[in-house]
């Protein structure tokens, strides 16, 4: 997030295609790997060959961002071959896309209450099987989304 627009990964929506098959791609051998059969992660609807790595705190990886003090996020082709070769950081998840936003309408639409949002928790994004996490999100706002209606109203 910066003043050019800010960027997210969707951590909550699978590809039909498990972290080995990536491996395959690249011509990686993946027989050491403990991470071959996750699911990919369809990080968003924007460049949507493009890899993301969100991962626990380990190594010095060519093109790593720290954006907390327990995850990081990596883009570079380094960390493939560490997570394929069976090392690489201990908690990993691995996203094609993301959604993006230009400046200034992430802003307006948290103005205009069109997203809640709690910190990052590695608890959700590695310890959650994915199709729980959104819950998982909501539950740290103290929010049980089976208590919401999917129905609008007026008073």
């Amino acid at each position: 997030h910066s003043e050019r627009g800010a960027l997210g990964i969707v951590i909550n929506r699978t590809l039909p295609m498990t972290l080995g098959e990536v491996f395959e791609q690249l011509g990686l051998d993946s027989s050491r790997s403990r991470v071959s059969d996750q699911p990919v992660l369809r990080g968003g609807p924007v460049q949507t060959e493009r890899g993301f790595v969100l991962h626990s705190p380990a190594g010095k990886y060519e093109s790593s961002l720290p954006f907390s003090e327990r995850m990081h996020l990596t883009t570079s082709r380094d960390i493939l071959d560490a997570l394929a070769a069976g090392e690489g950081p201990d908690s990993a998840v691995i996203a094609l896309g993301y959604a993006g936003w230009d400046a200034g309408q992430l802003e307006d639409e948290m103005a205009r209450n069109a997203w809640l949002t709690v910190d990052a928790d590695e608890r959700v994004v590695f310890g959650t099987p994915v199709e729980q996490r959104w819950s998982a999100a909501a539950r740290l706002l103290g929010i049980d989304l089976r208590t919401l209606s999917s129905d609008a109203g007026h008073a």
